[in-house]
């Protein structure tokens, strides 16, 4: 009978640890975007120019899907400044050409240890 108290405890407290710690998960808010006059240019899946300035971007985008630069700067300054990301032109070989901010990846995803490693060297 012992064995089945200690399973039923040892389950409530398991489940409670593993809730808690889902709240901490749930309740991270999403990184926000400021406008930094950056953006990324992405072909499909792949990033060929990260953290250029919007003009360079248009200028660059325009080239590759023979678009007006005025009219790809001004989705480069929407991107910039929103965080949408926006296609350029389709069709290339490589899939749709997109801008895209500029967020790095540390801020993507901050480290999990983090707030564990300064509560450790306090304590």
């Amino acid at each position: 009978m012992s064995f089945v108290k200690n399973a039923a405890a040892g389950a409530v407290l398991g489940g409670s640890v593993l809730f808690t710690a889902g709240l901490g998960v749930a309740n991270a808010q999403p990184v926000e975007t400021t406008p930094d006059g950056l953006v990324n240019i992405a072909v499909g899946d792949t990033t060929i120019l990260q953290g250029v300035p919007t003009d360079a971007a248009a200028a660059t985008a325009g080239a590759l899907c023979a678009s007006a630069p005025e009219d790809v700067n001004a989705l480069a300054e929407q991107v910039d400044a929103d965080g949408t990301d926006q296609t350029v032109c389709a069709g290339l070989p490589g899939g749709d050409l997109m801008l895209t901010q500029n967020v790095s990846a540390e801020m993507e995803q901050p480290e999990a240890g983090a707030a564990d490693d300064a509560g450790q060297e306090a304590g």
